[in-house]
């Protein structure tokens, strides 16, 4: 029996040698927990400041690579424009990949500067994919290039094979089977269209076309750009540097299975990120290609969100998931307020929307307005409108009424009439003189002339001007378009200003609306009252104090303006009596 005994206690563990046993097995499991959340997040921090570390490095070379910015945004100079349309439609005898004989193949398909992303077909080595996508070209012939690559949840996706196809003006419409450049076959349909013109109306049908019609002045040759510290969205992900993050959430991307991470979304684009087991995943969809935005559900204990992108897009970053209709979407899961995101997510659409429409009647108003500036016209001397009934009275409006405040309102020692002759006539010389004692450089005046869309006359003047701010170059580009008018007994003048500030944080956003009234009391003075704001073409998260500042700085410069006005019409009066008093004797 004491043999037994001592048997049994060496094949069954006591109660002690079960709690060590146990305590362990927690230890180790808590040290992996910690291994595979913090480590690992922290390796991906590592990574995401190294590439911080790189963007001021490009930065501070004046960002030599702005044409990089420019693929992006997808912009183009010329005056028309490709549609590529490349349907995938199956591929046959790809290589195995996975042990069980099989492949999970997705294609990424690359057309000028643009790269799109199919679904991932998986266990399969004949796949079939059906989809459509969509590339905005400046010019063929160009060319098709598409890399077929086998997923993997962990590691690198592994190539399979790849073929590049050029594209002409004619091309054979049928569905054509191309040799990879290893084994395997792909089954491409491509059709280039041209289109006439890169309007709205002609972009709007196709995904991508948004994101082409996005100008900023940071690309305008001869512009200083501003050396912003770089955000989420340039670190990772690679955006101009006016992409700012509006929202983030915690949140996992399904795919094979979920890919935890967060979401960033600015009013361009719905970004993803995730860094798990060290695999980066890097998702970028543009608003413009949303079709749908709607609730789903990844289990029965997981809601999930699920945007629905437009036919003819394709996926950007990972290969997205399909669906019968042809279209392709991703699937966000595991939020903390899955109600509140989607409220976001779809306010953050019709924001997108209405930001288009208002920046397509800004843009109209500034075609016109830059339109009318550039007119000339042969006038010798200032052609003051005698039919004017009202200073009020005009054709459209040249400003913005409602963001205009009184910063000023005083008397002036000039009547209406001099103060335009002195002072802002062809002639004089008050605007060069008031420029150079702020130190602006460059200035350029048009001359006045009629304008069609205005009562009154305009002129357009450019000038860099110097600015002390840590977030602007010493010199900012401006534009100012000009407009006045004066009543036909010349007592009224009416004299607005439209300032474009080019190469400031955001100053695409925005514009500076000014109006000077002026109104004779006297034979040797007049009523004046100056307003001021800021007028901005699509919101930004800096707007309110942009407001303050605008009107702020605006205030400081209308005392200098008055100062150095006062001053030149005292040195004209002084310069008149001596050349009468030359005369007389």
């Amino acid at each position: 029996m004491g043999k037994l005994r001592r048997g049994m206690e060496f094949f069954i563990p006591s109660y002690w040698e079960i709690q060590v046993t146990f305590c362990a097995a927690v230890f180790i499991m808590f040290l992996y927990y910690l291994y595979t959340n913090f480590l690992c997040s922290n390796n991906g921090t590592e990574r995401e400041l190294e590439e911080e570390e790189n963007n001021e490095e490009i930065q501070k070379e004046d960002f030599e690579d702005s044409e990089k910015i420019k693929q992006i945004r997808g912009e183009s100079n010329s005056n028309s424009a490709f549609v590529i349309q490349v349907e995938l439609l199956a591929a046959k005898n790809l290589v195995a990949a996975n042990i069980n004989g099989t492949s999970d193949p997705y294609a990424i398909i690359t057309c000028g500067e643009e790269k799109r992303f199919s679904s991932m077909v998986p266990g399969s080595r004949n796949p079939i994919w059906g989809e459509e996508f969509n590339f905005l070209v400046d010019s063929i012939p160009t060319e098709v290039h598409v890399e077929i690559y086998d997923w993997d949840i962990v590691w690198k996706s592994n190539v399979l094979g790849s073929l590049t196809v050029p594209v002409r003006t004619e091309m054979q419409e049928s569905a054509v089977w191309y040799e990879l450049d290893s084994t395997g076959e792909v089954c491409l349909q491509i059709k280039p269209l041209k289109l006439a013109e890169t309007s709205a109306r002609v972009l709007n049908n196709f995904p991508g076309a948004n994101a082409r019609r996005r100008i900023s002045n940071l690309d305008r040759p001869g512009l200083t750009v501003v050396h912003q510290k770089p955000g989420p969205m340039q670190t990772i992900f690679g955006l101009p540097p006016d992409e700012v993050v509006e929202h983030s959430y915690s949140c996992a991307l399904e795919r094979s299975f979920l890919y935890h991470g967060r979401m960033y979304v600015s009013a361009w684009h719905i970004c993803f990120h995730s860094n798990v087991f060290s695999k980066q995943i890097k998702v970028v969809i543009p608003f413009g290609d949303i079709d749908e935005i709607r609730k789903s559900q990844h289990a029965l204990i997981n809601p999930a969100i699920t945007i629905v992108l437009r036919t003819g897009a394709g996926g950007y970053g990972v290969p997205p998931l399909s669906s019968p209709d042809g279209r392709v979407n991703y699937m966000f899961a595991s939020f903390w307020n899955r109600s509140h995101t989607m409220r976001i997510l779809q306010k953050s659409a019709e924001n997108y929307l209405a930001m288009l429409l208002a920046e397509k009647k800004e843009w109209e108003q500034s075609a016109k307005r830059a339109h009318s500036s550039s007119v000339r016209r042969p006038i010798n001397e200032t052609v003051i409108p005698e039919n004017n009934a009202d200073v009020t009275a005009k054709i459209q409006p040249f400003i913005k009424e409602e963001v205009l405040v009184s910063i000023f309102e005083d008397v002036f020692p000039c009547t209406a009439e001099q103060f335009f002759f002195s002072l802002l006539n062809d002639d004089s010389k008050y605007i060069a003189e008031y420029r150079s004692k702020r130190q602006d450089l460059d200035l350029n005046m048009g001359q006045w002339h009629v304008a069609e869309e205005y009562d009154g006359q305009v002129r357009e003047i450019t000038y860099r001007s110097i600015c002390r701010s840590p977030m602007c170059p010493p010199y900012t580009a401006v534009t100012e378009w000009q407009h006045f008018v004066l009543s036909s007994d010349k007592s009224k003048l009416v004299f607005e200003t439209v300032q474009q500030v080019h190469d400031v944080p955001f100053g695409s956003y925005f514009e500076i609306h000014c109006r000077w009234s002026l109104e004779t009391n006297s034979p040797s003075s007049c009523t004046l009252n100056i307003k001021v704001g800021a007028h901005f073409k699509k919101w930004c998260p800096m707007q309110s104090k942009i407001k303050t500042g605008a009107v702020e700085e605006y205030k400081k410069e209308v005392d200098q303006m008055l100062e150095i006005a006062r001053a030149y019409l005292q040195n004209n009066s002084s310069s008149n009596n001596d050349n009468n008093d030359i005369v007389q004797v």
